[in-house]
């Protein structure tokens, strides 16, 4: 998400780039990977809470959703100002846009976002595990997917139900959330488009991600520890290898799935398809499968596994921080010269890393990627100074 979410430029290698609409690249398996993690997780968490006891399981589920989702809305308010001219001016819950494409328009601080997605998808399926169990939570992931397939074909408008403009989640989100504060960064016809990819019908299909997750997880905890128990280590390998082999089927069959459903409900990230979620969730039980079998059974551990493996013990915070640093040092700015407009321009530290980076020789986009694999490795450096400190931020 880092890597992705911090190009140097507009100039972006296709792999590290969403799709237009249809269609999927390496990008767009990020988010529903980061939700199919939460369910794995989860799967280790909710033995506690259920020992725990109601009182735990909502104090616990309530107050994790409203901290993922606070600090989403704090780094999209934050820096709660913007500059027009020489001076800042505070952003309230709306305002008037200063400078850029949008000026003159209002726009508010957006409710709905990545993280405000991953708070709504844990929170909603805890609450479906926690009282429905594997089984039900199962049946249930199913029903959300055939429903939001059946509400995208018969309340989309025609011609195209799966076309952006013609999707039927606009016309929810316009009215609850309303258009000030939906996402602005999509363009029909090199125009600002009101559409919200993290909207409240697609969660419904996002959740489902985080169900699939807590059943392979949950497998994979049982499964596991039943091999643990085994006092002959033939039997306890055989036993490994049986459960990874029934993972990689179960990963072909989600692959099948979401290839064929795609072929009648498009695989598209944005509006988080049924097909979609089927078919990242095929490919994360083989990644993940493939690395049980390297890590934990192989012992092909050193220091590329290190290198993740600091980036997990403080996810959340390093990215909530990939967001503010950025914002943070995009106050200190510094006049640059005029444009043709007669307006002065400015810099400021982080775009001039990125300009300074984009004088690399060669294609445009290597000078983006530099930029971008600099600030992966920036935020690499903090994470492993917490991780030896033993300093771990969760929520």
């Amino acid at each position: 998400m880092i890597l992705v979410n911090n190009p140097g430029s507009s100039h972006v290698y296709s792999p590290l780039d969403h799709a237009p609409w249809h269609g999927i690249t390496p990008t767009d398996l990020v988010f529903p990977f980061f939700l199919f993690a939460v369910g794995n997780a989860m799967a280790f968490v909710m033995p506690r809470l259920e020992a725990g006891g109601d009182a735990v399981f909502w104090k616990k589920v309530i107050k994790r959703t409203f901290l993922i989702w606070g600090i989403g809305i704090f780094l999209t308010w934050y820096p709660f100002s913007q500059y027009a001219g020489d001076h800042l001016v505070a952003k309230g819950w709306t305002w008037t846009v200063a400078s850029g494409p949008l000026a003159g328009q209002i726009l508010g601080i957006r409710i709905l976002g990545v993280l405000a997605r991953i708070a709504l998808c844990y929170f909603f399926a805890s609450i479906i595990i926690y009282y429905l169990k594997a089984r039900g939570a199962f049946l249930v992931g199913v029903i959300f997917l055939l429903l939001y397939w059946m509400l995208t074909y018969t309340l989309g408008h025609a011609p195209d139900p799966y076309a952006m403009t013609t999707y039927f989640g606009n016309d929810v989100d316009r009215a609850i959330l309303t258009p000030p504060h939906m996402y602005h960064g999509e363009e029909v016809n090199g125009i600002p488009y009101d559409f919200d990819p993290e909207g409240i019908m697609s969660t419904m299909t996002a959740i489902v991600n985080v169900i699939f997750g807590f059943l392979v997880g949950d497998f994979i905890r049982k499964r596991g520890q039943h091999a643990v128990e085994m006092e002959q280590p033939a039997v306890k390998g055989f036993e490994l290898y049986q459960m990874l082999t029934i993972l990689f089927v179960t990963a072909v069959a989600f692959l099948f799935i979401g290839y064929a459903w795609g072929l009648v409900f498009p695989i598209n990230k944005k509006i988080w398809t049924s097909s979609y979620v089927c078919y990242t969730t095929g490919l994360a039980i083989i990644i993940l499968s493939t690395m049980i079998y390297g890590i934990e059974i192989k012992k092909l551990k050193g220091w590329f596994t290190e290198f993740f493996n600091v980036f997990g013990k403080n996810a959340l915070f390093i990215f909530a921080f990939s967001s503010f640093l950025p914002k943070t040092l995009w106050l200190i700015r510094w006049p640059t010269g005029v444009n043709a407009n007669g307006a002065t321009t400015y810099s400021d530290p982080w775009h001039w890393f990125a300009k300074l980076c984009s004088k690399l020789p060669g294609r445009p986009e290597n000078g983006s990627l530099l930029f971008s694999i600099c600030i992966i490795l920036l935020f690499w450096s903090i994470c492993y100074w917490m991780d030896k400190k033993k300093i771990y931020i969760k929520v």
